[in-house]
């Protein structure tokens, strides 16, 4: 496909990559493959290193490092027990990007810059942009109230305006974005480029398992709920049984998440002590009751079930709003060519109106 210069943006020469256009780092789906993926199709792959332990990101890292040559990113949790020794194998290996779920912190942020890489945490609001360009990060992922997982209550298409009036920095717009005609709009209003998680869990690449696509696949624009159930915090998801459950049972939810905590203590070897400290960190960092701390330790547990075991009825389904509007299973190359070349029609057509 022929380059476009008006697709060249501050954004593909900050990371060096083909088209403005990134995978986010969704927990369990973003695997290496799928964001190894990306960057051989010209995007930004994002390993999600989350729900992984130091060993299983090494791994994935390395995994990414070998079938491909292209600059890709790793998100990371900023309240993990070891996040100095990652945030050091990170700037070790020579990784390009690392982004960031929550405020990744001044003293990180630095670190970081110091070495070379690029930071990028997603924000949901113009004060939260407005704080973390004044620590330094090189760009921010603007997610709107339509975006899939955690998410605000702003809608992107208010955010955006906001985020771009308040920073100078590289701005990628997220939450509901899904097609060419989105990166045509995220332009032309000024922005950098596009940040989309649901459209490449919903792809040929990613690992989830074929039957739970095709729930993604049936899933109308009507379908997804944003809920506190789950963890204390906004949280859009497919409707499910369980999750109206969950909204009708939640003080029944602190001892099954309490059971979940240790369950995914044992998923991922984290000891009693470290388990203890990085729930009191979370606790700190999110200023969250202890009844909401209980109910976090569920996200992880029943996101897995459902996207790595394959069991729905027992799980969650993280999505944005623009489930509904994605009928195929494309390739990571087919999803961002496509993407490009409905991009590249979409500002011809505003230049023949000029």
């Amino acid at each position: 496909m022929t380059d476009d210069p008006r697709l060249k943006t501050r954004i593909t020469e900050l990371f060096g990559v083909r088209y403005p256009i990134v995978q986010t780092g969704m927990g369990w789906v973003a695997n290496s493959h799928l964001a190894a993926a990306t960057s051989n199709a010209g995007g930004l792959g994002i390993i999600a290193a989350a729900p992984m332990t130091f060993a299983q990101m090494k791994q994935a890292i390395a995994e990414v490092q070998a079938a491909t040559d292209k600059p890709f990113g790793v998100n990371l949790r900023t309240d993990a027990v070891d996040i100095d020794a990652r945030v050091d194998y990170v700037i070790k290996v020579k990784v390009k990007v690392a982004s960031f779920a929550q405020a990744p912190g001044e003293a990180v942020v630095k670190k970081l810059k110091d070495a070379g890489v690029v930071v990028m945490p997603t924000i949901g609001a113009r004060r939260h942009a407005e704080k973390v360009a004044a620590w330094g990060v090189d760009a921010v992922i603007a997610q709107g109230a339509e975006g899939g997982g955690h998410t605000g209550v702003i809608p992107t298409s208010i955010l955006i305006p906001q985020v771009l009036d308040a920073v100078d920095i590289p701005v990628l717009v997220a939450g509901g974005v899904y097609d060419g005609r989105g990166l045509a709009a995220a332009l032309a209003c000024g922005a950098d480029g596009i940040a989309m998680g649901t459209r490449f869990l919903m792809s040929s690449d990613s690992a989830v398992p074929a039957h739970v696509k095709q729930i993604y696949l049936d899933t109308p624009l009507t379908g997804t709920v944003v809920t506190k159930a789950i963890d204390g915090a906004p949280q859009r998801v497919i409707r499910t049984k369980l999750i109206d459950e969950l909204e009708r049972a939640k003080f029944l939810a602190f001892p099954k998440a309490f059971s979940n905590a240790l369950k995914f203590r044992k998923l991922t070897s984290t000891s009693y002590r470290d388990l203890l400290k990085e729930g009191l960190a979370m606790k700190k960092s999110q200023d969250l009751s202890w009844a909401q701390l209980a109910l976090a330790a569920n996200a992880p547990m029943l996101t897995k079930a459902t996207l790595v075991d394959g069991h729905p009825e027992v799980g969650i389904l993280p999505t944005g709003q623009g489930v509904g509007a994605i009928d195929t299973l494309q390739s990571c190359q087919e999803i961002i060519d496509l993407c490009v070349q409905q991009a590249i029609e979409r500002l011809d057509h505003l230049c023949r109106k000029q």
